[in-house]
């Protein structure tokens, strides 16, 4: 493919390689279509090009574009869509591409699409492609829709303040097609206005970018794109520097790079210039929004509402409520399911005894298949299925909601000053639910390195494998009876949620300085309007999708660890089973931690399942052959304090429920997810060693305490 002629004589593009886009096409209007995801611009490239299009990669990369053909008033136009982007700072390729089309191809004009209904973040856009070009029109789309939310833009005010043209349309109706047309061609007939909307930043930053742009004076570019230039060298846009050298003589290159070095030894590394740039953006982008939107007072009751729920004041407040009340939920209603699956499986099990003894099964053959293999499973499936029945559909409630978007806006910035990218949030909210299943999360994150920070502290966050631990705990050890003791419980449960995300952010921290070095990306958050939820579609993804799909999981791994539990509890050398012995040689390490060798063994041999650390402890105090359950606390909390348990203990116990090596499954989805037993076998490390030093500190401490008040 290449240029063809037309009937008129005008050349048309059909191939989409940058080369060919840099060749003169003689009066063929080049036309670079930009915009956000979900703002309705593939349908104003339909629209306006019909039928008359082409599509191929950008030249390097997978990521798919489009060029399209039309003609209007006897002038011939090539339409590119550009990928949808939120922003040029290049973290992606999509942003790349945008970035390098508008920049280094030279458009006649970019037409930049916008969302009517969310003007503020898509303006975002517009204000940086200002900065590279004034030859922009502005599309203000899903007008329709707009009106239904109560929204009116006055966009003749909006042209008056970004002195560039501004058409209003409504895309899938063909509503303003013609207008943008005009638009499209008065600006390529004509001259930008010198006074077309430029922002400055604050004075330090101005004055950094002013000396760059003297830095840039040798370089064949006009002052504006010389400040642009400055600006992203300033920023350290290593992709911007590698990309130049495909477009300017090696001279000009090599005055590029001596700039770049000389631009950025005049900033502060521990300057986080991004964030200053990004938050200037913004504030612009805020300010035209709001000087031309007009909205009634539901929809400013919705954004007064998503200003309190995203603001620095009461955000992290209403989050951790929200969690609090779906955690107290959880809690609550898990413990009556969770009885009756056991008492029914209690029932199942005499009746499976009955079966074996009355067809005379070999002894090892019923321990291993009911005591071993089926006590197991039965008790992972009535200690996990209700929790994750009752939180899972909690949890997609929020996301249907809205609300984790917001989470992560809120905890975006935390995150980035640990060296991580702000998605980790949401990845990190679905480890609540199963840590594999937050790992998988995992993918959402463009940038290898953060994706790989993500995966290896999801593990920090307790799964609903750990609840039942920590709430039993916290149950028998910190909390009275009463209608208030649920609501303690819920408090300290939240307080160690609030541990784990700390214990989070730091070993992210440390990550990023070691091992996983790199500047974290930036990315921009599409905050989705709030939406009634489908319960049907919630039932269907949490209790099918989520739900059923990690119990499975569970269950194929509890199953072998049950059959392995009970060969080592029945077997032995001398009348010594081989879990006495396991037990014995970790004693000492576990009385160093607060803990004790019981306590120890069951963590280990609970790897494949979260869910049996406590029978095995218990199984271990009895000296029983098979995992038991324990009828009433009242009963467990007794055999505990007989076999030595103390509030120390107790909250040793606690801490290395928080931190300790992922379960198998976990494990497994790691070395699937990273393709490397390294990542699988450092995700087993590092929270191994901070439970162990944790432990040791603090039940250490508290005997040097009792030592000097005695």
């Amino acid at each position: 493919m290449g240029l063809t002629q037309s009937s008129t004589g005008h050349h048309l593009v059909s191939d989409l390689s940058l080369e060919l886009l840099q060749k003169d096409l003689a009066d063929t209007i080049k036309v670079a279509l930009a915009g956000n995801p979900n703002t309705g611009k593939s349908t104003v490239f339909n629209s306006l090009t019909g039928l008359k299009q082409h599509t191929g990669n950008w030249p390097g990369k997978t990521v798919g574009l489009a060029a399209g053909e039309f003609n209007y008033k006897n002038y011939d136009f090539v339409l590119i869509d550009l990928p949808g982007t939120y922003s040029l700072f290049a973290d992606s390729p999509e942003e790349e591409i945008a970035r390098d089309f508008i920049c280094f191809t030279d458009p006649d004009v970019t037409v930049v699409v916008v969302d009517a209904t969310c003007l503020e973040r898509n303006i975002h856009l517009l204000l940086q492609i200002l900065e590279i070009t004034p030859k922009v029109v502005l599309c203000v789309n899903l007008l329709d829709e707009a009106k239904k939310h109560g929204i009116s833009i006055d966009l003749e005010k909006l042209s008056e303040i970004l002195k560039i043209r501004v058409v209003g349309t409504t895309a899938r109706d063909g509503v303003g097609l013609d207008s943008l047309k005009e638009a499209i061609l008065e600006t390529v007939l004509t001259k930008p206005r010198e006074d077309y909307y430029r922002f400055y930043y604050k004075n330090e930053l101005e004055e950094k970018i002013k000396q760059g742009v003297l830095s840039l004076e040798d370089i064949p570019y006009d002052h504006k794109t010389k400040r642009w230039l400055a600006i992203r060298l300033l920023d350290g846009d290593k992709s911007l520097i590698s990309k130049l050298s495909q477009f300017l003589k090696d001279r000009d290159f090599i005055n590029i790079i001596e700039a770049s070095t000389l631009i950025k030894s005049a900033v502060d590394p521990e300057y986080d210039l991004r964030e200053e740039i990004v938050s200037s953006i913004y504030k612009n982008a805020e300010n035209i929004a709001l000087a031309v939107s007009v909205k009634n007072k539901w929809q400013r009751a919705k954004t007064n509402w998503d200003e309190l729920i995203t603001s620095k004041a009461f955000g992290i407040p209403i989050m951790l409520i929200l969690l609090g009340v779906v955690f107290w939920l959880t809690i609550v209603g898990a413990n009556y399911p969770s009885q009756l699956l056991a008492s029914g499986f209690s029932y199942l099990e005499e009746k499976l005894l009955l079966l074996f003894d009355y067809f005379s099964a070999p002894t090892w053959l019923t321990g291993l298949l009911i005591l071993g293999i089926f006590k197991t499973v039965s008790w992972v499936v009535a200690v996990m299925l209700p929790p994750m029945a009752i939180f899972f559909p909690l949890f997609t409630l929020l996301e249907d909601w809205g609300f984790l978007p917001r989470i992560a806006f809120n905890l975006d910035n935390s995150f980035r000053k640990s060296g991580a990218h702000g998605k980790q949030s949401l990845t990190m909210c679905m480890g609540f639910g199963c840590n594999a299943a937050g790992v998988v999360a995992c993918r959402i994150i463009d940038s290898p390195r953060e994706r790989l920070i993500a995966i290896i502290t999801n593990n920090f966050v307790p799964c609903n494998g750990r609840f039942p631990t920590l709430i039993l705990i916290i149950t028998l050890f910190f909390t009275g009876r009463g209608t208030l003791s649920s609501i303690n419980g819920t408090l300290i449960l939240l307080s160690l949620i609030i541990v784990a995300v700390f214990t989070t952010l730091l070993v992210s921290k440390t990550l990023s300085k070691t091992i996983l070095k790199g500047i974290p990306s930036s990315f921009s958050l599409e905050l989705p309007p709030y939406r009634r939820p489908h319960i049907g579609r919630i039932l269907i993804r949490s209790l099918l999708d989520r739900t059923a799909f990690v119990l499975g999981r569970a269950i194929i791994v509890a199953a072998p660890a049950g059959a392995i539990i009970w060969i080592l509890a029945n077997t032995g050398i001398n009348d010594q089973s081989f879990l006495s012995m396991f037990v014995g040689f970790l004693a000492p390490l576990g009385y160093l931690m607060g803990l004790d060798g019981e306590i120890l063994s069951a963590f280990i041999l609970g790897l494949p399942a979260n869910e049996i650390v406590l029978p095995i402890i218990y199984m271990s105090y009895l000296s029983n052959g098979s995992l038991i359950e324990m009828e009433s606390l009242v009963a467990t909390k007794a055999m505990l304090l007989n076999n030595g348990w103390t509030i120390v203990t107790a909250i040793c116990m606690m801490i290395l429920s928080l931190n300790h090596f992922p379960c198998g499954t976990t494990l497994l989805t790691i070395k699937k997810e990273t393709g490397s037993w390294y990542w699988s076998v450092l995700s087993f490390i590092i929270p191994t060693v901070i439970g162990i030093v944790s432990c040791i500190l603090i039940a250490q401490s508290f005997n040097l305490i009792t030592f000097f008040l005695r």
